[in-house]
């Protein structure tokens, strides 16, 4: 670290110690004027926010083996203190632009406390050169972490949906079902088989029925998607009965030259119900009994 810098931290540094109160309450007093907050947090809950974020702040330039430009994102209580800013307010509807004008909003309180004590412009400018080198990347730390917040509530829901939608339903005894709607991709084909395979293993299942009368086309990706279900059903020592074949979708199938030979397939659910308890070796429906009874 160079004389210079380390001269500009220790100012700012001084600057944060001695004027601690007064740069948190002009902190929170400039969001409001900039409207950067969120409805919902509280004037103890900002104040708290702000004391934890200055006092991180000072720590952070007293570790001589950082540079400046590098302490926000490796000074551990830092960007501690940063991410959960950044965390605490997305989940209050915040927006990430708003999130990193309320970071580098310090920076204009701070060099306004630097400019009423320091008389020497180089002074002013060194101590103005690490606080945009520190802030600025807090700033840029702060979206970052709004965005990986956003992606990982995104994948955690979209993946939620993707269960809800793809259900594993005892039929039988020992025979399960999984009505799939909608289109069959790579994602949504892991859940399906994550969830079918640990039913299984739960209930014991001998058979399971893939109903695909839901699946708006099935082209190559899907057909591929339906042989690697089957295979790891297979694999578990189940059987595995494909239904809801309908006419457009077998001539589909046939087109593509996908051999579905070894697997059985069925028109209806229905059909492969029974051809499951065929299978287990159940007894049969007794008449007027449908699949739901």
């Amino acid at each position: 670290m160079s004389a210079i810098e380390s001269a500009g931290r220790a100012r700012v540094a001084r600057a944060l110690r001695d004027h601690e109160a007064e740069i948190a309450e002009n902190w929170i007093n400039l969001q409001v004027e900039q409207d950067v907050l969120v409805a919902g947090i509280g004037e103890g809950e900002l104040r708290g926010e702000a004391d934890q974020l200055v006092a991180s702040l000072r720590g952070a330039l007293a570790d001589e083996q950082l540079p400046t430009a590098r302490l926000a994102g490796e000074h551990a209580e830092l960007r501690r203190t940063l991410a959960d800013l950044s965390l605490r307010r997305a989940r209050g509807g915040a927006t990430p632009a708003a999130i990193s004008l309320a970071v580098l909003a310090l920076k204009d309180v701070v060099l306004e406390i630097l400019r009423r004590s320091t008389r020497d412009a180089t002074e002013l400018f060194e101590a103005a050169v690490v606080l945009n080198r520190v802030l600025d990347a807090g700033g840029i730390l702060a979206f970052d972490q709004y965005v990986a917040t956003r992606e990982e509530i995104i994948s955690r829901q979209s993946r939620q949906l993707m269960e809800l939608s793809t259900p594993v339903v005892r039929l039988w005894r020992h025979v399960l079902a999984v009505p799939l709607i909608g289109t069959l991709d790579t994602s949504r084909t892991q859940v399906v088989m994550e969830s079918l395979l640990q039913s299984i293993k739960d209930d014991e299942a001998q058979v399971a029925i893939i109903d695909i009368t839901g699946v708006a086309a099935v082209d190559t990706s899907v057909a591929h998607h339906l042989m690697q279900t089957v295979a790891a059903v297979r694999l578990m020592g189940a059987d595995c009965v494909i239904s809801g074949i309908r006419p457009p979708i077998a001539q589909t199938i046939a087109q593509l030259g996908v051999d579905l030979s070894a697997i059985l397939t069925r028109a209806t659910l229905a059909d492969a119900l029974a051809a499951a308890l065929r299978i287990t070796g159940d007894a049969p429906l007794p008449a007027g009994v449908g699949v739901g009874s």
